[in-house]
């Protein structure tokens, strides 16, 4: 099964919330999801605005999880990209 961690929006209109979802790459996010592992609420400002929980995301990029190009960026941001490829090259 083909994993990916990408991001589902929730929230109301003009006010966007996203979900950092774990799900199979061949259903939409919402049906093949797997496990949430954050959220990220681009309207707050500071540390509030991202909340990823870094053990499952570690776990899931272990195991072959493949992050979208925005997920991507708000895991870099956090520093768990960086330390996943410490711990893969080490």
């Amino acid at each position: 099964m083909a994993v990916r961690i990408r991001m589902k929006r929730m929230g109301a209109k003009k006010r966007p919330f996203y979900r950092l979802m774990v799900s199979d790459s061949r259903r939409h996010v919402s049906k093949g999801a797997i496990e949430q592992i954050g959220t990220y609420n681009p309207t707050e400002e500071g540390e509030e605005a991202l909340k990823i929980d870094e053990e499952l995301a570690l776990k899931w990029l272990h195991n072959g999880a493949q992050p979208s190009d925005s997920v991507h960026k708000l895991l870099s941001r956090k520093g768990i990209m960086e330390k996943f490829h410490n711990e893969k090259n080490n």
